[in-house]
């Protein structure tokens, strides 16, 4: 479905603030509450809108270390390893990719030797054929998100 100027506005609106209420949007965006009601849940029936979650410091959680972990996988495996990597708690990002790695991953962890623990369990897999580790010293943008642009 093709979107319309007013889905780019409420889109907006709602990543500056997702608790905002149809009627602040309504009274926003000058329409009615009953259309942003439609076009919101229009939006969510397309999954354009997939959810309205708090953003999480999981450094003031007492998770210290975030590390970026390369996987080279063994190619019928790629499934699995993806798989296993979304059922672990600490990995908060993975992407299967081009280039010399076929994932990355993005994981939380509370030390470095419970980083250690948790990339030896994952390393241990028979069908990962390499990895490569960073871990993050600052982070300069996480869980960013960009407005759409919207026309006059």
């Amino acid at each position: 479905m093709a979107h319309t100027n007013l889905d780019e506005k409420l889109i907006n609106a709602l990543l500056e603030n997702s608790r905002e209420s149809f009627q602040s949007l309504s009274d926003e965006l000058d329409v009615s509450v009953t259309t942003v009601s439609n076009h919101i849940h229009d939006l969510e029936a397309e999954g354009v809108i997939n959810g309205y979650t708090p953003l999480i410091d999981y450094e003031a959680l007492g998770y210290d270390v975030t590390a970026v972990i390369n996987l080279k996988v063994e190619g019928s495996a790629l499934s699995d390893i993806t798989a296993r990597l979304e059922a672990e708690p600490q990995i908060i990002s993975a992407y299967e990719t081009t280039g010399d790695f076929d994932v990355i991953a993005i994981g939380k962890f509370e030390d470095t030797d419970h980083m250690n623990d948790q990339i030896k369990t994952l390393l241990s897999e028979a069908d990962i054929e390499g990895s490569n580790t960073s871990v993050v010293l600052n982070i300069v943008a996480e869980n960013k998100q960009f407005e759409l642009p919207v026309e006059s």
